[in-house]
């Protein structure tokens, strides 16, 4: 479970103040609310990404454990962002095993990176450019990268901004999949509530200057 406690944030004044709220493992939750409420910031906060000049307090805890000193890649938290990154001097199925750990290696290497091109639906793609690929086929991609990673959490910042209403659903409604599978918690931060078809529990509304509490999913 993701828990976020008595958490404050912001830059020269707070720009969020007691926001408290919790993820169960196998759910996703929607952070709704305007570009520049901050947003953003909370998902850098939660995965340690570094933010210039932002002054934060509170507890975020992973697991039960505090997270909140340690570095991003301790953390074991996946990411994706509005964009694919997929890069493109790799092939489909090597960027799919760039998030695999180095441990894994020949025969399972191959059969990990196969196993999540059939689970996005996408078998024989392995040698496919990036380029190539549509819209909802790069962001399955990106998905099932960073699950390989095994992260404990997954936070999206607009990870379905980019798609057409129709890929969107299906997508949508694969990562919902996906997250339940691997019983992770996930956060979706979008401006779009619509989004909530996808996410369970009650949305967490960020406006400009927030200060709420919801702990509805312990």
């Amino acid at each position: 479970m993701l828990d976020v406690n008595a958490l404050e944030f912001g830059f020269a004044r707070p720009l969020v103040t007691g926001l408290c709220f919790s993820v169960p493992k196998g759910q996703i939750r929607l952070l709704h609310g305007a570009s520049g409420c901050g947003k953003s910031t909370l998902l850098a906060l939660i995965s340690g990404t570094e933010i210039t000049d932002v002054n934060w307090v509170g507890d975020i805890r992973l697991d039960g454990v505090d997270i909140g000193a340690l570095p991003a890649h301790r953390r074991k938290i996946g990411l994706m962002y509005q964009d694919a990154l997929l890069f493109p001097y790799l092939t489909v199925g090597e960027n799919l095993a760039f998030g695999l750990a180095p441990s894994i290696r020949g025969k399972a290497r191959y059969a990990a990176v196969q196993d999540a091109l059939a689970a996005a639906s996408l078998d024989g793609f392995g040698q496919r450019d990036p380029a190539s690929l549509s819209g909802g086929q790069a962001a399955r991609i990106a998905l099932m990268r960073a699950l390989l990673a095994a992260p404990k959490a997954l936070l999206m910042d607009e990870a379905f901004s980019s798609l057409d209403p129709d890929l969107r659903r299906q997508f949508g409604h694969f990562v919902a999949d996906q997250i339940k599978l691997r019983q992770i918690p996930a956060l979706l931060v979008s401006h779009d509530v619509a989004d909530r078809q996808f996410a369970t529990g009650p949305v967490l509304q960020f406006p400009k200057k927030v200060s709420f509490q919801d702990h509805a999913n312990r």
